[in-house]
């Protein structure tokens, strides 16, 4: 009986055993894990009384606390220290000089802080500017409406290769200086209007559009031909500037001109046409406007023969 009792117990452990579920083998990594317990910070003191989960977790911590120590010790690669001197704009350029949220500003503030970057897009709108804030070097287009800004120096938009768009409308503009536009080689819409603006600067050949609406040019403020060399010009817009003439040549490109509000008394024949040449047709120029003006279109017929359409405007 004692045998057969013997037998059913040893069967009944083998069972036990066969049936304990088998943990997965874990593999550590030998650079952090090979250490010997008497390095360790905090030697282990195995208490019989914890309960065994609580004992794997102080072992997991140390554990932790000393791959920790290993990394923060660790010396960088030479490819880390690479990216780390080579900051990344938003835009992807390398940040010459500064932070990866662009260049800094006279507030000691990253562009990218100060404005919101998207792209190559950045916006400057309503944040109390009083200058033009360093850009990253492939800003495509740039807002910055609605600001403090009383100047535009030489050197603002210097190296900005990739600049198609500015948009300083409503600041406090008064100053620009003759090259601040002229050396950007991609640059095709120029938006300034609602500002102080006294003197029209240097304007680069690739514009297509220009709004220098509600300003104070007046009499002297637009240069002689300003406008001749522009052959890709469409749009010009110069409303509410006190202007006592229309500004001629102006390129065979433009399709609108709106001259709305100003001071403007008298036209010549030959203003959009060729007085001596009556089979030259301008069919471009479609839209423009001159109502607003002290000036009786009707006096001049034949200044209209070459357009598409008549312009608007007082005809009594």
């Amino acid at each position: 009986m004692q045998t057969f009792v013997n037998v059913f117990l040893g069967f009944f452990i083998f069972e036990s055993v066969v049936a304990a579920p088998i943990s997965d083998t874990i593999i550590y990594d030998s650079e952090f894990y090979d250490i010997p317990l008497g390095e360790l910070p905090h030697p282990f003191a195995y208490d019989e009384n914890k309960q065994s989960d609580q004992v794997e977790t102080d072992i997991g911590a140390k554990l932790l606390s000393v791959i920790q120590e290993s990394y923060s010790s660790a010396p960088l690669t030479e490819e880390t220290e690479d990216e780390a001197s080579t900051p990344k704009l938003i835009d992807g350029s390398s940040a010459q000089g500064s932070g990866v949220l662009g260049p800094q500003t006279q507030d000691g503030l990253p562009t990218c802080l100060l404005c919101t970057c998207l792209g190559t897009t950045v916006y400057c709108d309503d944040r109390e500017l009083h200058a033009v804030p360093p850009l990253p070097k492939k800003t495509t287009y740039f807002y910055s409406r609605y600001n403090r800004i009383k100047k535009i120096n030489r050197n603002d938009f210097a190296n900005l290769n990739h600049l198609k768009r500015i948009d300083l409308t409503a600041n406090f503009i008064t100053d620009i200086h003759k090259d601040a536009f002229r050396r950007l080689p991609q640059l095709q819409e120029l938006v300034l209007r609602d500002n102080r603006i006294r003197q029209l600067p240097e304007l680069p050949s690739t514009l297509t559009f220009i709004d220098i609406s509600k300003n104070r040019l007046g009499r002297r403020g637009i240069p002689n031909e300003a406008f001749k060399n522009l052959d890709e010009l469409q749009h010009l817009y110069i409303t509410d500037n006190n202007l006592d003439h229309i500004p001629l040549p102006l390129p065979e490109s433009l399709q609108a001109l709106h001259l709305q509000n100003n001071n403007i008394q008298e036209m010549h024949e030959d203003t959009f046409c060729k007085r001596r040449d009556f089979t030259y047709v301008r069919r471009a120029l479609e839209d423009i406007r001159l109502d607003g003006n002290p000036i009786n279109l009707s006096k001049t017929p034949y200044a209209y023969m070459c357009l598409p359409r008549l312009p608007v405007g007082n005809l009594i």
